[in-house]
């Protein structure tokens, strides 16, 4: 299993020397990846919680700065890690806008994009963007049929609900086919998506220990055999998983949330994505509101990637 960083976006977060000083440090320490979120907003009186039941928004997400951006900005100082995003949410951009973006930072990258998309939640983002809840999933599905048809040969024509393109040149091209994961997965709708149409799945640990492992293990299972079903070669997709970290003083107790801990807790839970069969596993130390500078959060970055016994 690799490694896999999230950049600096959070607030406080000196972009124009931090994002630069994070890929290349987060590079030369062996991970594998380098990961960017996305968060339109901060609303003072949010529609949903950040996470069910009741998990209110993290004061750092009050800035998330523009993930394609942060990633173009990677992409020309690095040599050899991937750029991922993790996630963009599909219904906030127009399909063929996201789909030149990511083509020209795969050009600037010399082909390292991967992109991870989902549908997102937050209504108050949603409504911000000029969507809802009910139209995401539609959204998404013409995101994907957008990108097929942009990434491929031209001239281009392809009409959807929100894209019409008639007989156009769409430049630049991907240096390759961009892989295309997806998040989510936890209904069957969400699987049957992940297993037709990307290249790999993007879900999140949060059960500790071998339940955990057998959870995911479980819906890489079927989503893998919902592939081959579809005709599609399962061995050639990717379980990339994200680890949300959350640090504390004391070891925390038995019903922890994974990724929340102390340092050999955290490493305890990178060892269960490794157990259930992860390719990757993110690093996001992005929620930590106690770090007092990038350089604190990159030294505890390193120390992760030197401690934890992964390929």
């Amino acid at each position: 299993m690799k490694l896999g960083l999230r950049l600096p976006q959070r607030l406080g977060v000196d972009l124009r020397h931090d994002v630069v000083e994070a890929a290349r440090t987060a590079e030369a320490a062996g991970y594998a990846g380098l990961w960017t979120y996305e968060r339109l907003l901060f609303p003072e009186q949010p529609l949903e919680p950040y996470a069910p039941p009741n998990v209110p928004w993290p004061a750092a997400s009050r800035q998330a700065a523009d993930p394609l951006a942060v990633l173009a900005a990677a992409a020309v100082v690095t040599n050899t890690v991937r750029l991922g995003t993790s996630v963009l949410v599909a219904p906030l951009h127009l399909p063929i806008q996201l789909a030149k973006e990511l083509a020209t930072i795969d050009q600037l990258s010399g082909g390292r994009v991967i992109a991870g998309l989902s549908t997102g939640w937050s209504t108050d983002e949603l409504q911000a963007a000029g969507t809802t809840r009910a139209g995401r999933g539609r959204i998404l599905d013409e995101t994907l049929d957008v990108f097929d048809a942009a990434w491929g040969p031209d001239p281009v024509t392809f009409r959807g609900a929100r894209t019409v393109i008639e007989n156009a040149a769409v430049l630049p091209k991907p240096v390759s086919k961009i892989p295309v994961m997806l998040g989510g997965g936890g209904d069957a709708r969400a699987q049957q998506r992940i297993a037709q149409r990307a290249d790999g799945w993007l879900p999140l640990l949060t059960t500790p220990g071998p339940a955990g492992a057998a959870e995911l293990r479980t819906g890489w299972a079927r989503i893998r055999e919902l592939a081959t079903g579809y005709g599609r070669d399962a061995s050639r997709m990717e379980m990339v998983v994200v680890g949300n970290v959350t640090f504390t003083d004391r070891p925390a107790g038995p019903g922890r949330t994974a990724f929340v801990g102390t340092l050999d807790q955290i490493l305890e839970d990178v060892h269960t994505a490794a157990e259930a069969g992860a390719d990757e596993l993110i690093v996001d130390l992005n929620l930590q509101d106690w770090f007092t500078s990038t350089r604190q959060m990159l030294e505890t970055a390193v120390e992760i990637r030197e401690r934890a016994d992964v390929g």
